[in-house]
This record gives C-alpha cells, sequence and structure tokens, in this order.
C-alpha cells in the first residue's frame, strides 16, 4: 500500500518560475502547507523585463560571410570568451569584451550588426513543501497512476493520460527531449535515470561558478539546477512516476543550461541552445521561457531566431514553446516579437487550469477553463494545455523541487534612483538533508511540458517523421473547444493524449 505523510515546511526564497516577460523582484518569505495567498503570473508586460547583458553579444554575419577570423583575433588579443560559433547560421555568440571591443567588432567587413544579449525574466512563485515518509512502490514505472501523489495531478487525468498509459503509451528511451531552462536535478528519484548527462550541456558559465561555489564538493553535472523550475518542467515531460507521474516514463531527456537562479534567460544561449540541442539529436525542444521585444530595435536576434528555427525544422526537431503569461494578444502585436511564438514552425501552448481546487486533492472544478493570465491569438496559439489556476494551492501544477535549489533576495536600491545592488544568495531552498520536496507553480512554463510529453510519445508510437506530421497528430486529436474550429486562447483545441497516441477514436 502506498503511504505518504506531508508536513509544512518553512522554505525561503525565490521557489519556482513561470514564463513571463515582466522581472519583479523577489524577497523570500515562509510557506506552509495551509497558504492558500498564491502570487499569480503577471498580467502585465512590461519592457522593463528586458534587460540587456553587460558582456555577452550577438554577432550576426553579412549574407555569405563570416567573422570568425575576426572574432578569434579580437578574442586572442583582449579576452574573452567564444559561446557560440555557427558559421552556416551566420552568427556568434561572445562574451567577457568590453564595449569598445564590441565596436571594434562591428565595424568589421563581415559583420551586419553585434547586439547585446537580451535577458528576458522568468517570474518567481513560492510554494514549496517537505515530503516525509513516503513509499513510491516499485511499479509506478509502468502503472503512472500509481504514483504516490497523482490524486493531486489534475493536469494528467485532464488531458487523458492515464488512458494513454493504460494502452501501453509510455514512451520510449530512443526518443530524445532538450528541456532549455534552468537545468535538471537528474538525482531526484523521479528523474533519477531520466537524463541523459552525455548530451546535457550547460551554456551559462555564470550559473557554473555559483554551482561549485555552493555544491562544489559534491561533483555535481553542470546541468544542475539551482532555480526548480527546470526541474519541475522536466517530470512533466518524462517521470519514474513513483512520487508525480510524467507525461511518460521511458522518454529520454537531456538539458541545455540557459537560464540562472535569478530568473533570467539569455536569448543568445537560448539560440546557441537550440543549435546544441538539434546537432545532438533533439527530436523534441522544450522551451518554458520567453518573452517580448521590439523588432525594430533588434534586427539581428530576429534574422538569427529566424534562421535557427528554420535549422530545427529542416533537420527534423519538433519546438514546443510557453506561449506567456502576459495576457497579451500576439496576433496583434505591432512592433513587438514575442519569442518564441511568432518564430516559424514552433507549436506555441497555451495555459488552462481550474476555476476552483478546494483542497490539493480535489474537487477540481472545470480543469479546462482559460487560465486568466494566458497569451491569446487565433493564429499564435496552437494547442492549449494545464498550466495552473490562480485561485488556490490546488489549482497549480504540482512536481520536485530541485535538492540544490537556493533561495535569494534581492537588496533594494542603496538611495532613490540609485541602480539595484547584486542580488543575495541566502542558501538551500530544498535541501536534501531535510529530505525530498515539492514546489507547485502555474503558467504556460507548465502547459509546454505536456505537449512535448505527448509529441514523445506520438514519436515512440508511430516512429519518426518529420515535424509538421507530429504537430498534425497534435492538433487533429485535441479536443476542441472555445470556437469551433480554431481558437485564440485553445488554438486547435486542449492536448488530448490518449487520443494522439490512438488509445481512443
Amino acid at each position: 500500500m502506498l503511504r505518504h505523510v506531508l508536513r509544512a515546511a518553512a522554505v525561503a526564497g525565490a521557489i519556482i518560475a513561470a514564463a513571463c516577460v515582466e522581472y519583479a523582484p523577489f524577497t523570500p518569505t515562509v510557506n506552509t502547507a495551509t497558504q492558500t495567498n498564491i502570487v499569480p503570473p503577471s498580467l502585465q508586460l512590461a519592457a522593463a523585463a528586458i534587460a540587456p547583458s553587460s558582456d555577452r553579444y550577438l554577432v550576426v554575419f553579412k549574407p555569405g560571410q563570416t567573422a570568425a577570423p575576426q572574432i578569434a583575433a579580437e578574442l586572442s588579443a583582449n579576452g574573452g570568451r567564444l559561446e557560440g560559433l555557427h558559421e552556416q547560421l551566420g552568427f556568434a555568440v561572445v562574451s567577457g569584451i568590453s564595449t569598445d571591443a564590441a565596436a571594434r567588432l562591428a565595424r568589421s567587413n563581415a559583420v551586419s550588426s553585434i547586439e547585446p544579449d537580451i535577458e528576458f525574466a522568468i517570474e518567481p512563485m513560492t510554494d514549496a513543501q517537505a515530503l516525509d515518509a513516503i513509499d513510491p512502490g516499485t511499479q509506478s514505472a509502468t502503472a503512472p497512476q500509481n504514483a504516490a501523489l497523482f490524486a493531486r495531478q489534475w493536469n494528467m487525468r485532464a488531458i487523458g493520460a492515464n488512458t494513454a498509459w493504460a494502452s501501453g503509451a509510455l514512451g520510449s528511451s530512443s526518443v530524445r527531449v532538450a528541456i532549455l531552462d534552468t537545468g535538471i536535478d537528474y538525482r531526484w528519484p523521479d528523474l533519477n535515470g531520466r537524463v541523459d548527462l552525455t548530451r546535457s550541456i550547460s551554456l551559462r558559465p555564470d550559473e557554473d561558478a555559483r554551482l561549485q561555489t555552493w555544491f562544489g564538493a559534491l561533483n555535481l553535472n553542470p546541468i544542475t539546477d539551482l532555480n526548480a523550475h527546470g526541474t519541475l518542467v522536466s517530470s512533466i515531460v518524462a517521470s519514474n512516476s513513483g512520487f508525480f507521474a510524467g507525461v511518460t516514463t521511458r522518454t529520454m531527456l537531456f538539458g541545455v543550461k540557459v537560464c540562472i537562479i535569478f530568473n533570467t534567460c539569455s536569448t543568445s544561449a537560448i539560440l546557441n541552445g537550440i543549435v546544441y540541442s538539434v546537432d545532438h539529436g533533439a527530436d523534441v525542444i522544450n522551451m518554458s521561457l520567453g518573452g517580448a521585444f521590439l523588432k525594430s530595435a533588434n534586427p539581428g536576434f530576429v534574422s538569427v531566431i529566424n534562421s535557427v528555427f528554420n535549422y530545427a525544422n529542416r533537420n527534423g526537431t519538433l519546438i514546443v514553446v510557453a506561449a506567456g503569461n502576459s495576457a497579451a494578444d500576439i496576433d496583434h502585436s505591432g512592433n513587438v516579437y514575442f519569442t518564441y511564438c511568432n518564430s516559424p514552425h514552433v507549436i506555441c501552448v497555451s495555459a488552462t487550469g481550474p476555476t476552483a481546487a478546494p483542497d490539493v486533492n480535489g474537487p477540481f472544478t472545470n480543469p479546462d477553463a482559460v487560465a486568466p493570465y494566458t497569451n491569446f491569438g487565433r493564429s499564435a496559439i496552437s494547442l492549449a494545455a494545464p498550466g495552473g489556476g490562480v485561485t488556490s494551492v490546488g489549482s497549480l501544477v504540482s512536481g520536485p523541487c530541485s535538492q540544490t535549489t537556493l533561495a535569494w533576495h534581492q537588496p533594494p536600491a542603496p538611495s532613490p534612483g540609485a541602480p539595484l545592488p547584486p542580488p543575495v544568495i541566502d542558501g538551500p531552498a530544498c535541501p536534501s538533508n531535510l529530505g525530498l520536496f515539492l514546489v507547485r507553480g502555474a503558467g504556460t512554463s507548465f502547459s509546454s511540458p505536456h505537449v512535448a510529453g505527448v509529441a514523445a510519445s506520438i514519436i515512440a508510437t508511430t516512429g519518426r517523421g518529420n515535424p509538421s506530421q507530429v504537430r498534425a497528430i497534435l492538433q487533429q486529436s485535441a479536443d476542441d473547444l472555445g470556437d469551433p474550429g480554431t481558437d485564440p486562447f485553445y488554438g486547435k483545441g486542449r492536448l488530448n493524449a490518449a487520443r494522439a497516441v490512438g488509445a481512443i477514436p
């Protein structure tokens, strides 16, 4: 018999994030099991969310040319780091260089433009709980519905995942999903053995240094998650399903770290990460991140984004992205480029969630309701999937909290108008010496991995096709909600895992 006891945990820090375009400095608070004051994802599109990196640049080459020799000469003479060189796609990423060095590179005859990196914010939420005396059982990997905490996973039942599992659709270890995020806690029991560390990589050297400072003695892989966001996202795609069921139990994940503890993600690292994932055999890429920027102010980014996403599609990799949490109309955005729903060939996923859930185990009222924070657009949204409601703890999406999550806070500015000092890390938030912890959140960050998981299951069931074939199956099998046909909030409908794998007609 499965048995579980939950005890309240006082956990301080920025625990979990949802794909968003607003950055709100966060001060740690204490959370308990009875807490119901949940902070919903932001409904505001804030230009302040777009923060240029101080020393990382995107170098865009002129068509048919390369600035590789000039970059090599500059870095050799004055220092810096080449984070990515993709001559066939016409760009490079460099860091650790001065503005003068950037200006010198911009004058190269082979350079079209050089643009400061953009750090997009993912918004923090706080709700964590420690797990005590949990017996996950031994058969959950073949029967995910037996996971110890499946009762609270309204999200899996909403998409008919349990019906898909009953038909034998559990995924395949030959199918690979790349998680572009804050990293993955590959030691957490639900993820142990599900992460290919030989393919995993960190593209954030700044985060690698923090990992060494806080956990160097443990000799952990650089993909280790200091934030918790990537771990929760990963567990939705694939999980051993001892504690929390995943959409699949056999899919192989690999992590590509492009975001950091302080809830920001580098655009240049993301572009590097997509190319890396494609070149290392990803069938599906999940991107629970994004934001928005002015197209006119960042033409180099627009051209490179288009090139990179076209490259993924040509090479057979499907990219699933979160729609974002600004309640924004993506179809009527004018000069604003929404990353990454405005990118070519993506599956852009909006969010649904219960309108009421008085308890973590339900009942869950109307789980297919449109989440109030989700971005929308009849031509932009491909599908809807569970992302979480905002009315109570029970309406959120639950999953594992990375054992290396670090709590942090943002000190105030020393005086009005002065810049903010650097954030301060307070210490571990879900420490392994106190047992295992869960986290909860709401946002399109958690919608996207449901679709990525079902895409992986389709590939395992039908064999590898091109991304458009997988997209067609996902959309044609969805439950048509909202306006008939294509709806601005649901797209072609709410994801149906059971129909997508042929478990039901």
